[in-house]
């Protein structure tokens, strides 16, 4: 397998994956070069939605598919906007729409109320009907700022707060993000998987 399909239009998450798996001389490459149209993302759970995905690009291209479903639940909003993060603001909302949603949602939240954490699931399927797909989990346990800090990363970064780096996840190298954030752990448990089943 030299040539996966990345499950996604969104070209924070391709620059991520493709970073990430470089050394494996694997080659990311997005659905939109095959035209594949956006699954209609109907699941109620990170899992289901991400099975989707993968099943869905898997069956325009032929190829093996990876996608993640991913977002940010926080506890106050008793786990909101989890699945919904990408559209917390509405459909078609950008970052900073969904982002200014959040903070929204929070105001006159305390700090020690904020406690919040990014959510990460990767599936891979070999063919549209794999009855075993890969699934592999990572989360990042932070909290929500009052305002935004930064100006790296996509999505929530620059709101979600990073204890052991004492910054936001927007103001990480993207270095600094791939060693601790839920993709990244998600993505590493993937490479150990693909690893051990095919051993050089």
């Amino acid at each position: 397998m030299n040539k996966i399909v990345l499950a996604s239009g969104n070209k924070g998450k391709l620059r991520e994956f493709a970073e990430l798996f470089a050394p494996l001389d694997i080659e990311v490459v997005p659905q939109s070069d095959f035209d594949v149209p956006e699954a209609e993302e109907t699941g109620l759970s990170f899992v289901e939605n991400a099975i989707i995905k993968a099943r869905n690009a898997c069956e325009y291209t032929g190829l093996p598919a990876i996608a993640d479903d991913s977002g940010i639940e926080v506890d106050y909003l008793l786990g909101a906007p989890g699945i919904y993060s990408a559209r917390f603001a509405g459909e078609n909302a950008r970052d900073d729409d969904n982002l200014n949603a959040l903070l929204t949602a929070l105001t006159g939240v305390p700090d020690r109320e904020r406690a919040a954490r990014y959510q990460c699931l990767l599936v891979m399927m070999r063919h549209s009907k794999d009855p075993t797909p890969l699934i592999c989990h990572g989360d990042w346990q932070g909290r929500i700022l009052q305002a935004p800090m930064g100006d790296g990363g996509f999505g929530y970064d620059p709101i979600f707060w990073v204890p052991q780096t004492q910054c936001s996840a927007a103001q990480l190298t993207s270095e600094q993000k791939h060693a601790i954030s839920h993709r990244g752990k998600a993505i590493r448990k993937f490479i150990e998987e693909i690893q051990h089943a095919n051993p050089s």
